[in-house]
């Protein structure tokens, strides 16, 4: 991974040294990303710079880069893991390679195929492509938005970055919160792109590319690439369990092999969870190199998973290194993860991956394979056993014995026999009927989330006036949506919004580059997400059994009980990890009457109840620990970003 930037005049005119300056000054803010090199190009309208992170060709790979005749000049972030098998096609027909690069493989196969070529990808990307010929410009990313990629108009300039924090190297560029994005930070917990945390500013949604030329402008985002699945009824079922079972392990085998493919060592993270156990062990499978395993402990035994995970580790053959976070560490980082992930949040756990991704560097590694997507592509939530029980019970509404199905899921609650199992009862109760509502699976989560914005202030409030998140959600789905199987609608809302809107950037690829460290990701390799899209829904989630057919082609290779242990969620104290410590007068003076007034977000009666709720101690719910958070963070976010006199 690297940081890429670059400025591009929309009405021709050449980049001046005032537009050269700028360019160097966006390219230090992303030095974390790329902290190995740093390299510009400039040429008419075109202004580009990288950060450079060298994992692949660390000699020759140098950015910008461009094609044998200077025509084609590329920035990229990113890993196209395909990129021997591409080099060879085109080779054969003649083009001429200078390095060994995967960099040089696309401006190559841009000249080809302009656009198209993003059909040939096996990667994880965001790119910047500059043609001298036509003075026009292409921006890309990758199907899952891994690779971040923000841009936005001002004047006559088109600016994009890999982070937004370079976009205000702009002069006179001003930032300010979009209510609307906070609005589905407080229903999704996270942003629908293209619209970002601030006004005016973009994200490249995953799948689009967007093409600029002195001709025809700015143009609007083209989706190349969506999750599709195949219409109810329709699913393949033709294959056997056991068949389906050795697909999955073939694809799996092979996504880790070509995710190997580096010029510098790579590790894996190991959670002690079976998505990070089968990448561990294809890889112990794939190479006879000593592995290095990175793992998360937690002083707090209700969050630690390090016993699983040492024992993962001898059963084996790795070696284990792990961080061990306190609660007040939590704390401390916090500010930074808001820096970096320029968006609030509603949970503490990226800062403990951010402290992960801390002891991978100090290590001296800058790669890790890590295990996201499995649970979105083979269904391992708890939220898709959910609405699987609340579709049985509706059939049946008045049934005593349906809701109890429920127990399966909070054993610690039952339902008919203590108040917590009645309330959590009477919520999923709540908006049981019609089953063909949209977003039925994902209503639940979004109305619970939504209470949280009684802690907005009036303005707030009128800013977002009768603005429905949902409703620009409904309108942004594939026409298809419909026709899938109810499993699948609900695999593709958390795709979309919590695996390439949250998971990949605020929990992943932003705490992993906060250190320099480059994440990959095997279970989103194309063919394997192809594969997943194409598994009958009963094989994913076999009564109540999550990632069944996932389970099933890789329990001969790990212990038992590995392959047989239910999803555990990943989750970091929250409120106790910044009230309970010795240093708590900064949130204080974060959240005090006249930061909160100055900022206009939140009503400041409202949040000092809220706050003095949270320092009595005790067990807090998921309403008052994600509205802390929320409120905390979109804070420390205009603090970092907006506020005139910020505290740090």
């Amino acid at each position: 991974m690297c940081g890429i930037c670059g400025l591009y005049n929309l009405e021709g005119d050449d980049s001046g040294d005032n537009l050269k300056g700028i360019v160097r000054a966006m390219t230090a803010q992303l030095r974390h990303r790329g902290p190995d090199e740093k390299g510009y190009y400039f040429h008419g309208p075109m202004a580009m710079g990288h950060a450079r992170l060298s994992i692949i060709d660390l000699t020759t790979g140098q950015q910008p880069m461009s094609n044998e005749d200077d025509s084609v000049w590329i920035v990229f972030n990113g890993e196209i893991f395909n990129y021997i098998e591409l080099r060879a096609g085109l080779e054969g027909k003649g083009h001429v390679f200078r390095t060994t690069s995967d960099t040089e493989v696309l401006v190559h196969l841009y000249e080809d195929l302009g656009p198209d070529m993003l059909d040939r990808l096996n990667g994880q990307f965001a790119f910047a492509i500059y043609d001298k010929k036509d003075r026009s410009l292409f921006l890309a990313r990758d199907p899952f938005g891994i690779c971040p990629l923000f841009y936005c108009k001002k004047g006559k300039l088109l600016v994009f970055a890999s982070e937004i924090k370079a976009l205000r190297e702009i002069p006179d560029m001003e930032l300010a919160l979009d209510p609307l994005a906070l609005s589905q930070i407080f229903t999704f917990w996270s942003v629908l792109s293209p619209r970002t945390t601030f006004k005016d500013i973009m994200s490249l949604p995953p799948g689009n590319w967007l093409k600029i030329g002195p001709e025809t402008g700015l143009s609007s985002p083209r989706r190349y690439w969506h999750l599709d699945f195949p219409k109810l009824g329709e699913e393949d079922r033709t294959r056997t369990e056991t068949a389906w079972a050795e697909k999955v392990e073939n694809a799996m085998v092979e996504a880790v092999r070509l995710r190997l493919r580096a010029d510098v060592p790579v590790g894996v993270y190991l959670s002690g969870g079976l998505d990070s156990s089968i990448i561990a062990t294809i890889v112990k499978k794939l190479t006879s190199t000593p592995i290095e395993a990175f793992s998360l402990a937690f002083a707090d035994a209700s969050y630690d998973e390090s016993d699983f995970q040492q024992r993962l580790a001898r059963s084996i053959g790795v070696s284990y290194n792990a961080v061990r976070v306190k609660n007040h560490q939590i704390g401390q980082v916090f500010p930074e993860v808001i820096r970096h992930g320029e968006r609030p949040i509603l949970r503490a756990a990226p800062a403990p991956l951010f402290l992960l991704s801390g002891l991978v560097q100090k290590t001296g590694f800058k790669v890790v394979l890590t295990g996201e997507g499995a649970d979105e592509l083979f269904g391992g939530y708890d939220i898709f056993k959910e609405d699987k029980i609340r579709r049985f019970w509706a059939k049946a509404p008045e049934s005593p014995c349906r809701p109890r199905l429920l127990n399966r899921l909070y054993p610690h609650a039952p339902l008919a026999t203590t108040r917590a199992g009645r309330m959590l009862t009477a919520f999923y109760r709540k908006d049981l009927l019609p089953t063909n509502i949209f977003g039925y699976s994902h209503r639940p989560t979004w109305n619970n989330t939504r209470v949280l914005s009684a802690y907005f202030s009036h303005n707030l409030k009128e800013a977002i006036g009768d603005y429905d998140p949902v409703e620009e959600l409904r309108a942004n789905v594939p026409g298809t949506f419909s026709s899938w199987h109810p499993l699948h609608q609900a695999q593709f809302l958390e795709t979309r919004l919590l695996l390439s809107e949250y998971l990949l950037s605020s929990q992943g690829e932003r705490m992993t580059m906060g250190h320099s460290i480059e994440g990959r990701y095997p279970f989103l390799d194309p063919k394997v997400t192809s594969l997943a899209t194409r598994i009958p829904p009963y094989l994913k989630l076999r009564g109540l059994n999550e990632k069944y057919v996932l389970r099933k082609a890789f329990e001969k290779h790990l212990p038992s009980e590995i392959a047989q242990r239910p999803k555990r969620p990943y989750l970091a104290p929250n409120k106790e990890s910044f009230l309970d410590r010795p240093d708590v007068s900064m949130v204080y003076e974060i959240l005090s009457p006249e930061r909160l007034s100055e900022s206009g977000f939140f009503d400041v009666s409202k949040v000092d109840k809220l706050l003095n709720k949270c320092a009595k101690g005790g067990q807090l719910g998921f309403r008052d620990n994600a509205g802390f958070l929320g409120i905390l963070s979109t804070q420390i976010l205009w603090e970092n970003f907006l506020a005139k006199d910020p505290l740090f």
